[in-house]
């Protein structure tokens, strides 16, 4: 009796340990996702109900390791500039409006989101080397822009009074983002290795009648440094809801549609700087592509 008495002690010991170890575990998990959770925007809310006809479990994902290279492993480098285009039908998950999942913001919201709370580490426009670093005041100041002077006459009293205002970011705005990637040739694993070094959202730049005038880069982004929070936001999948990549995974299995811009050259110039037309950038974009992959298919030909 006394050794029955025991084991049942010792079971509902285990029993509670378990239980306080799911709970702390859950709770690490919950601290997590509140972290990474949230609306990016004031008028997005989370749902009060489960939205769904099954319980979902949080996805906590993290992004793999890249393979090492070794600088005695590399036969041949090129690096490549090249512009996503938002407005485009294949990268329409750029500009999904957000859901339970994905953050309740567009990909830029997102982005912006990070930089406000600290996350990441935001580098100035002027240069994609990484020299000189942005503050949050900064930031604010190239989403929202300087402050509005605006003059307000009391209807009554007939005083004039001076009011300070910033216009509120316009995520559409955002409609191209850039990366720079390096294309090398790994002789250790035997085959072309690509890697995306930097990535900055552009915005469209109007004059004061509202003419579109050009893009420009807002800001630059380490994208090794920013793969763990892009790990963690769902991108939209048109064809199944259920299975969604995140946007690490969808960036490294490169299922965005692009055009190259520029490839190294000793001016350091964009294909338009070089006097070409947009067709004509278009052509070079298209052949520059073309010798990335006849340089690949060249490993393999004897």
């Amino acid at each position: 009796m006394k050794i029955l008495q025991q084991v049942y002690t010792i079971a509902a010991s285990v029993a509670l340990i378990c239980s306080a170890t799911a709970v702390s575990a859950q709770g690490n998990v919950d601290q997590v996702q509140n972290q990474i959770s949230g609306g990016m925007t004031d008028d997005w809310k989370p749902s009060l109900k489960r939205d769904g006809v099954y319980d979902r479990v949080e996805h906590v994902n993290a992004p793999l390791e890249w393979q090492y290279v070794r600088e005695a492993d590399v036969l041949w480098k090129k690096r490549v500039w090249r512009e996503i285009d938002a407005r485009e039908k294949q990268n329409m998950a750029f500009r999904f409006p957000g859901d339970e999942n994905s953050g309740g913001g567009f990909f830029i919201e997102i982005l912006l989101d990070a930089l406000k709370k600290g996350k990441i580490q935001a580098f100035s426009n002027l240069d994609d080397r990484f020299t000189s670093t942005l503050s949050k005041e900064q930031i604010l100041e190239i989403t929202a822009g300087k402050m509005d002077t605006i003059r307000v006459i009391d209807p009554v009293t007939e005083e004039e009074t001076i009011r300070y205002e910033r216009r509120d970011f316009d995520p559409e705005a955002v409609s191209k983002f850039r990366i720079k990637e390096d294309w090398v040739i790994d002789r250790n694993v035997g085959q072309m290795v690509v890697r995306i070094v930097a990535l900055a959202p552009l915005i469209d730049v109007k004059d004061d009648n509202g003419n579109f005038r050009g893009s420009q880069a807002m800001f630059w982004l380490y994208y090794p440094e920013i793969r763990p929070l892009l790990a963690q936001y769902e991108v939209f999948n048109p064809q199944n809801d259920v299975y969604r990549m995140n946007w690490d995974e969808f960036f490294e299995g490169r299922f965005f549609s692009s055009k190259i811009i520029k490839v190294s050259n000793p001016f350091d110039l964009t294909f338009q700087n070089m006097g070409a037309s947009a067709m004509e950038s278009l052509y070079e974009s298209q052949r520059s592509m073309e010798q990335l992959f006849n340089k690949e298919h060249d490993l393999w030909v004897y």
